[in-house]
């Protein structure tokens, strides 16, 4: 029953990460928001693997985990330099030499 309790506690967790997502004013509150729903969902899968009790589930946890960290970072290199590719310069440091 306590399970089932911080079950629904984590749905309605990421219900509002997911209004948040929708109406956060800048970009930087809605990847906080998908890397909170991101976040949420490892728990998630967590609980149901030791409901379920198949602990390979925690496996599935840990690499989703690593793909959501991995994700948000290149989200934010994406929005900061406009590319990924490349290992980008601080634009604001540059432009602080030239005046």
């Amino acid at each position: 029953m306590m399970f089932v309790a911080a079950t629904i506690a984590v749905i309605i967790s990421i219900l509002l990460g997911l209004i948040r997502a929708f109406l956060g004013p800048t970009i930087y509150d809605r990847v906080l928001a998908g890397n909170m729903i991101g976040t949420l969902t490892v728990i998630l899968i967590s609980v149901h693997g030791f409901l379920t009790e198949r602990p390979e589930f925690l496996d599935i946890a840990l690499v989703y985990a690593l793909i959501n960290f991995i994700g948000t970072i290149a989200i934010l290199k994406y929005f900061r330099f406009k590319d990924l590719g490349h290992a980008g310069t601080d634009h604001s440091a540059n432009e602080q030499e030239n005046m």
